[in-house]
């Protein structure tokens, strides 16, 4: 199990990408826009980094939805590998076995 401070901070990271999601949106397509003038530019990357860090969504990393564990995370199935070899074991996932031949 991961420490509960990972675990929350993570959801903090998400929290804030949602938030401010539509904003960093805008000012990303002023700083690459054609027709925005150097000023224009330059004033909305002024305010995109003034923007909190953890609001980038390249911030966030994939998390097992039972343990916390970051590493090794299906995202098909968003459980760890112990966890997902444990669940398929268990038969809770459907159409999911283990290989033998």
């Amino acid at each position: 199990m991961a420490k509960t401070s990972m675990v929350n901070r993570e959801a903090k990271r998400a929290k804030l990408a949602k938030q401010h999601g539509a904003k960093r949106d805008a000012l990303k397509k002023i700083i690459s826009s054609q027709d925005a003038s150097y000023e224009e530019k330059m004033e909305a990357a002024v305010k995109l980094q003034k923007l909190p860090r953890d609001s980038s969504p390249s911030r966030q990393t994939t998390r097992c939805v039972l343990t916390g564990r970051p590493r090794a995370v299906y995202s098909k199935f968003g459980l760890g590998r112990n966890a997902l070899r444990k669940a398929t074991m268990n038969g809770d996932v459907p159409g999911l076995r283990k290989a033998s031949w």
